[in-house]
C-alpha cells in the first residue's frame, strides 16, 4: 500500500522446490496451486493457510514417474490450468492430461499420450524428461474445448472435454517441430486459438506464431 517498497513481512511462502507454477483460482481467489518441478503440486488455502499435497501425481525426473501403474512423463514446468467455467476443475498436463473436479482431491486421466513419444528423444540425459506437454488451456468461450502442445512439436485439440483428440500439427504451415511454448484460446470464438513455438533450444531465435479460426 502507498507505493513503497514491499517489505519481507508482506510475503507468504507458497511452496518449496524450484517453484515453477503458482496458479490462483480467480472466482474466489481462495485457492492457489503451487508446483515445484516434474508435476509435484500442492493446493494452498489462502484463507486458512492449509496446504494439501497432490500425492501420487508428479515426482519423477528422467524416465518419468508412475501414476495408477503407468509411466507418466512430466515437464520440468508442467502446465496447470484452472477451468474458466468451474473453479473446482483443475487440469494438470504431463505427456497425458489429468483432470480433477474436486480441486485436486481426486484425478482422472482424460487423454492418451499427446506427444510424439519418440524413444530416441523422450528421456533426456540427467534429471530431465522430454516428450512432455508444455502448453495447455481450455477455451473460455465453450467448456471442454481443450488445447495441448508438447516439447516435441505436437499441437492437439479436443472438442469434447478430452474424450477424443485431434492432432493438428501437420496443418500448421511452416511449423519446424519445435517446442510449443504457448496456446492461447480466443475469448470470443471457441474455434480460434493462437499457437507459438520456440526454437531457442535449436539455436533458432526467429518468432513463430500462428492463428486458427476452425479448431486447427
Amino acid at each position: 500500500k502507498g507505493g513503497g517498497n514491499i517489505p519481507f513481512e508482506a510475503w507468504t511462502n507458497t511452496g518449496g522446490g524450484d517453484g515453477q507454477q503458482n496458479i490462483v483460482e480467480l472466482k474466489t481467489s481462495r485457492y492457489l496451486y503451487n508446483e515445484s518441478q516434474f508435476g509435484a503440486m500442492a493446493r494452498i488455502d489462502l484463507v486458512t493457510g492449509e496446504q494439501k499435497s497432490m500425492g501420487g501425481m508428479g515426482r519423477g525426473g528422467a524416465g518419468g514417474t508412475m501414476v495408477d501403474g503407468q509411466e507418466v512423463r512430466w515437464n520440468w514446468n508442467a502446465p496447470i490450468v484452472v477451468s474458466p467455467h468451474n473453479a473446482d476443475t483443475i487440469y494438470h498436463a504431463a505427456n497425458v492430461v489429468f483432470r480433477s473436479t474436486t480441486r485436486g482431491d481426486a484425478w482422472e486421466r482424460i487423454s492418451p499420450d499427446l506427444t510424439k513419444n519418440d524413444p530416441a528423444t523422450r528421456n533426456g540425459t540427467g534429471n530431465v524428461s522430454y516428450a512432455t506437454l508444455t502448453a495447455f488451456d481450455e477455451s473460455p468461450v465453450v467448456p471442454g474445448v481443450l488445447w495441448a502442445g508438447s516439447d516435441d512439436g505436437n499441437v492437439q485439440v479436443s472438442k469434447d472435454a478430452g474424450r477424443t483428440w485431434t492432432n493438428v500439427t501437420d496443418k500448421i504451415t511452416g511449423h519446424p517441430g519445435y517446442w510449443v511454448s504457448r496456446i492461447e484460446p480466443s475469448h470470443v470464438s471457441a474455434g480460434t486459438a493462437y499457437v507459438s513455438v520456440t526454437g531457442m533450444r535449436n539455436d533458432d531465435l526467429r518468432p513463430f506464431l500462428w492463428k486458427t479460426t476452425d479448431y486447427g
